[in-house]
């Protein structure tokens, strides 16, 4: 069989980035900066799609990769919940990702992408996997403590479920007939309890439940949230920016990169220090809340992430979760890969496709 040949979007704020696999092989990877002029014409995120896309296509000629792809693959967006999986992009799912209910993301405009390069150039299939909105809770899970106030699912599937099921086969086991815990450690920080292969608890992420990360705040007191929100000049806005994107190590040190914390800790300065091992310390207790899910049954801990590279801060969390079960250390997020590997087993058929309605 000739080289199944891959291409895979995954759109951020201010970057889209692109691969090019044959098979599961690599063959170009490239992360295309937008600048914020070039963005800011734009009304809505989702109307950067056809800009993006041009952008692609100009850089994939530029670098002389023939548009002759088997397969296009997107990140997905805040669709509808979904289980976990690949699903062709069908006409539905285009409404949706146009017209989300749960808010504008970035990587709503993978799936656009995907399907209109498909489509419209190569006239093959387009999908995507596993997106943030994966949703596979238990009923006891969505209970906040007030009907109006559910919780749901919205956490790094993708990088979750890819590192899971690596680890499963790397112990020849099948990750549906184990129970772990996934803890991904970037800009936002997600512990996903994993059971027999689903993520039957998740603290939602987006908006910063859970432990506090590089800069969002994590879940606060909500007595104090609530009497901020009637301080002069405060709006919903300003809230939201202390929730997500000026909280976490930003509110504390005014960085949110994680290297440079370690180093000035690992230098002396003991409000860094702190600050680090408190993070961790969040992230131990998410550890140990999902443990108690799983009733205590877990067969491995999975720590993956940028954040997963930083000895220390994996020291201060080991310290406090190694005797819940083994701990293993998956550095990164190799999300443009787990894209290509979900493409590569639906175009051979050993996975198939589910119908988004």
């Amino acid at each position: 069989m000739d080289a199944v040949r891959i291409l895979a979007i995954n759109p951020g704020s201010t970057s889209t980035k692109i691969a090019v696999f044959d098979n599961l092989r690599p063959i170009f990877q490239k992360s295309l900066q937008h600048s914020r002029d070039e963005l800011a014409i734009f009304e809505r995120i989702t109307d950067q799609f056809i800009f993006r896309k041009d952008t692609i296509i100009k850089e994939l000629a530029s670098a002389g990769i023939p548009l002759n792809f088997n397969v296009v693959i997107g990140r997905g967006g805040l669709i509808k919940p979904i289980e976990s999986g690949i699903y062709e992009i069908n006409d539905k799912m285009v409404e949706d990702l146009k017209n989300p209910d749960r808010g504008e993301h970035a990587s709503n405009m993978g799936g656009l992408i995907a399907r209109d390069i498909a489509s419209q150039i190569l006239e093959c299939k387009s999908y995507i996997a596993d997106p943030i909105v994966v949703d596979e809770l238990e009923p006891l899970a969505r209970y906040s403590g007030h009907p109006d106030f559910e919780r749901v699912s919205i956490f790094h599937a993708l990088n979750q479920k890819a590192v899971a099921r690596n680890f499963a086969k790397s112990i020849d086991r099948n990750y549906d007939d184990i129970n772990l815990i996934v803890a991904h450690l970037g800009g936002g920080v997600t512990v996903g309890a994993h059971q027999k292969g689903r993520v039957i608890d998740v603290n939602q992420g987006l908006d910063g439940e859970g432990p506090f990360s590089p800069e969002r705040s994590g879940t606060l007191p909500m007595g104090k949230v609530i009497d901020a929100m009637s301080e002069p000049g405060m709006t919903r806005e300003e809230m939201r920016k202390k929730v997500v994107g000026q909280g976490g190590l930003v509110a504390y040190l005014g960085t949110n990169n994680a290297a440079e914390v370690e180093n000035r800790a690992l230098h002396g300065d003991k409000l860094a220090a702190e600050v680090y091992e408190a993070m961790a310390y969040q992230v131990a207790k998410e550890i140990g809340a999902a443990s108690v899910v799983l009733k205590g049954r877990v067969d491995a801990i999975l720590i993956t992430g940028g954040i997963a590279y930083s000895d220390l801060f994996i020291q201060y969390l080991t310290y406090r979760i190694a005797w819940i079960a083994p701990v293993r250390i998956f550095p990164g997020e190799d999300e443009m890969r787990a894209l290509a590997q979900n493409a590569y087993l639906v175009t051979i058929g050993e996975v198939t496709p589910k119908i988004y309605s």
